[in-house]
């Protein structure tokens, strides 16, 4: 399948930095200089061109739900009452400490939801006395995880 790489930053160099970046998001640019026989310099400087481009988004630490307390995750469409409260809701969403994640989809809902909730019961209190408090939800249907097969970075080679 080919690729639309429309950005011209993304030659072999960059491509071997984001590379090792997505091994080891940790990694001393040292290394990397080191590895691609590069200097110091040359890493930072190309490291900050990908996020000023914004190629790179950003650093960030992975938490491991389970590890923290929270064993019930849920995938949860939202229906609204109408299409125009989709803005506002996912703004309400967003003070809601358990929706980590919230994407506009097409189809039978609007929304789509990431939640992470210490167990069954602290998930149905959010759903109920949250989220089906805000103005302009219809309905939801929820699904919950029994954990992630995978998470990847797209490839860009």
């Amino acid at each position: 399948m080919a690729r639309n790489n429309r950005n011209e930053n993304i030659d072999y160099i960059n491509q071997q930095i984001i590379k090792m970046l997505s091994a080891d998001g940790r990694i001393a640019y040292s290394e990397i200089a080191k590895e691609l026989k590069i200097s110091n310099s040359l890493v930072h400087q190309r490291i900050r061109k990908l996020q000023d481009s914004g190629i790179i988004s950003g650093f960030s630490v992975q938490l491991n739900p389970k590890e923290i307390g929270y064993e019930t995750i849920t995938y949860t469409g939202i229906a609204t009452k109408e299409a125009r409260f989709a803005y506002s809701i996912a703004e309400k969403l967003k003070e809601i400490p358990e929706v980590v994640e919230c994407h506009f989809v097409s189809g039978k809902y609007a929304l789509f939801l990431k939640i992470v909730a210490a167990n069954n019961e602290e998930f149905r209190k959010v759903l109920y006395e949250q989220i089906h408090n805000i103005e302009g939800v219809g309905s939801t249907d929820s699904f919950i995880s029994f954990g992630s097969a995978f998470q990847k970075n797209i490839s860009l080679f």
